[in-house]
């Protein structure tokens, strides 16, 4: 995964004097899913137009497995598939007939076409639908069409805009579980979206957009340091002596916090999962371990405390 597929530096988008993206610096590498973060109006669609070659940057340079999007936009076309937020299908016609159509845009024989279109509908799961209406499709069964349709032409990478924005917790989850899929198969995937618990579940790395810009970017356990200042976070009860327990768990290196919670129960904030440290600091201290538990905070937490920082900081409006 270090072979870097899809690069922007300096990608900045204007509409007279409003900023849409500001000097974005991006780099998604093969094989990865990279989660693009944040609210409605932050820049996230803005940028994947600019990606796809759909709308043309004021400053900076992008490459999409080497090409520019702006003057070699057929080159990425064939390369990258891209599903956005709204999707348009013909209704009156089966969900096969519509791929049939795309896959006679993408110049694919009728042989080829036909297998492409069967492998796809398996692979997302609608296969038992492939000869019904689209009009009678729900949300989630239309989102799967949309990556069949995705699918058809064999992309190297993904763009997914909001992908699971209005579907049912358990459809979702579903949509969630297609994509670790096509991850395993090295499909390169960038997903926008400000369902961040969601992201979460199969993202390597986010970036959280802010006003355009990229204000942090790392794996969920990076961001927490830099946010909260301890990705990991250790649960422990034990007995014993108190005073001696807290000052043996405190010593300990790649410790930020430790928190008594009542007379048993301890909070363990630390840089990284310390877990075998801290069973041998509770036995070194003279006390009894009685239970371990370790949790990473949420990209909610995190997402949260970075804006909470910028407010007491007088650095947002």
């Amino acid at each position: 995964m270090d072979e870097v597929v899809l690069e922007a530096r300096g990608l900045t988008k204007r509409y007279g004097d409003f900023v849409a993206v500001d000097h974005l610096d991006l780099t998604v590498r093969q094989g990865e899913v990279f989660g693009l973060l944040g609210p409605n109006g932050a820049g996230k669609t803005t940028t994947i137009l600019m990606l796809l070659g759909l709308t043309e940057p004021t400053e900076g340079t992008v490459r999409v497995l080497g090409f520019d999007p702006v003057r070699q936009p057929l080159s990425v076309k064939a390369r990258v598939g891209y599903l956005p937020e709204q999707l348009g299908f013909y209704e009156g016609l089966t969900a096969r007939e519509n791929l049939i159509y795309t896959a006679k845009l993408n110049g694919l024989r009728r042989d080829e076409a036909y297998r492409r279109i069967d492998e796809a509908l398996e692979q997302i799961g609608l296969s038992h639908a492939a000869d019904q209406p689209v009009s009678t499709f729900s949300r989630g069964m239309r989102q799967r069409l949309g990556l069949a349709d995705v699918l058809i032409k064999k992309p190297e990478i993904i763009i997914m805009d909001e992908p699971t924005q209005g579907l049912d917790p358990g459809v979702a989850q579903e949509f969630l579980e297609i994509i670790r899929n096509l991850k395993a198969q090295g499909i390169t995937i960038l997903l926008s979206s400000h369902l961040l618990h969601q992201v979460q579940a199969v993202c390597d790395r986010v970036g959280l957009f802010h006003r355009g810009r990229m204000v942090l970017e790392g794996t969920v356990e990076e961001l927490a340091q830099q946010v909260l200042g301890g990705a990991y976070r250790i649960h422990l009860e034990a007995e014993g002596p108190k005073e001696a327990l807290e000052e043996s768990l405190r010593r300990l290196e790649g410790v930020v916090k430790v928190e008594r919670m009542d007379t048993k129960a301890y909070l363990v904030e630390a840089r990284r999962d310390m877990r075998a440290e801290v069973a041998r600091a509770v036995h070194e201290a003279g006390g009894a371990l009685l239970s371990l538990d370790m949790e990473l905070p949420s990209l909610d937490e995190v997402y949260a405390r970075y804006f909470e920082q910028e407010v007491n900081d007088g650095s947002a409006d």
